[in-house]
């Protein structure tokens, strides 16, 4: 595949508009999804997205926006899914075209509701997409930060090492260093629960709880995080490495983590609604930790801290109350 096959982008939020201004450095020119057609009309009219990352601007003689998902999905060859995982559903409802032999790289760091599935497994499964042509981006990298050009890590994908490489390199820059990897499943578990240990992380700090305790809590997360996909997916895989330890720590900790945020949200007393309601964006660790809960009634993975944020948020347990039976259970 050369450089000169095309690259579409599925979404208009912050991440999505991250992973265009990568794309940007490297392509001549990019293929851009957004549903709302006002959306990219401000955006023709203001050069940068009228929503997210205002700062960033576009040179938009070089973007080819699209309202359709079918004319994109049409003029692209690669195209990356960077929309929340409670909305892909709706976002491919429209579509009647087939995926054929695109590469989808997925951007989305979450489970697909109601199936409880990776991403790669609903495309593969209710797509038709061979997983050898599905790649995933994981590791530490907020869009904040690409916004403001700091150095950043990303790990690409793929069942297929050639294709991880292949998109890998189209996300190469100044200030973004590229890896591959052949853990499809481990690196997408592994970027649904780092946002449900995010989660957990935010709770305790709206509870007060200081960087002692955080310190165990990730250490204990990333354990966590290991026996889950040792269990799901047992292959040999270096659970320290950047795109599983490196984006867990990133999104427990930084000021940029809406995951982090939601939790330190529900510590300090505020319901899910409230803090839904008053974040405007996504935390996508609020529906994962009920796709794992799920997905772990096969498994029986001992899971203390999901199982913790679980009864949160969805049994209505003071969060007081559970991480004071957490700590019981960390070392």
């Amino acid at each position: 595949m050369s450089n000169s096959y095309k690259v579409g982008v599925v979404g208009g939020g912050s991440w999505a508009t991250a992973l265009a201004k990568i794309l940007m450095e490297t392509q001549e020119s990019l293929n851009w999804f957004m549903r709302k057609q006002d959306s990219i009309e401000l955006f023709k009219q203001e050069a940068h997205n009228p929503n997210y990352l205002r700062d960033v601007e576009f040179d938009v003689n070089k973007i080819k926006f699209f309202s359709d998902i079918n004319e994109l999905v049409s003029e692209s060859d690669i195209i990356v899914m960077a929309i929340p995982s409670a909305f892909i559903k709706d976002a491919l409802k429209e579509l009647k075209i087939s995926f054929g032999d695109k590469i989808i790289v997925s951007a989305i760091k979450g489970l697909i509701p109601d199936e409880n599935m990776i991403v790669g497994e609903f495309f593969n499964e209710y797509h038709r997409v061979p997983l050898e042509n599905i790649s995933v981006i994981s590791g530490p990298c907020h869009a904040e930060e690409i916004a403001l050009e700091r150095l950043s890590y990303l790990t690409f994908s793929c069942c297929d090492i050639s294709k991880a490489e292949i998109v890998a390199q189209k996300f190469s820059c100044d200030y973004v260093k590229t890896s591959t990897s052949e853990d499809i499943y481990g690196t997408e578990y592994g970027a649904v629960l780092k946002n449900v240990f995010a989660l957990a992380s935010g709770i305790c700090h709206g509870l007060r709880y200081g960087d002692n305790f955080q310190a165990v809590l990730m250490s204990n997360s990333i354990q966590e995080m290991k026996r889950f996909v040792d269990t799901v997916h047992p292959i040999d895989r270096d659970i320290k490495s950047s795109a599983y330890l490196g984006d867990l720590l990133v999104t427990g900790y930084s000021q940029f983590s809406r995951n982090r945020t939601f939790g330190t949200m529900i510590g300090k007393g505020y319901s899910v609604k409230s803090a839904q309601l008053e974040m405007h964006m996504i935390a996508e660790g609020y529906f994962g930790v009920k796709g794992i809960k799920a997905i772990n009634e096969k498994y029986k993975v001992h899971m203390p801290i999901t199982n913790a944020v679980y009864n949160i948020l969805y049994k209505g347990s003071a969060p007081s109350i559970e991480i004071k039976l957490l700590t019981e259970e960390l070392r």
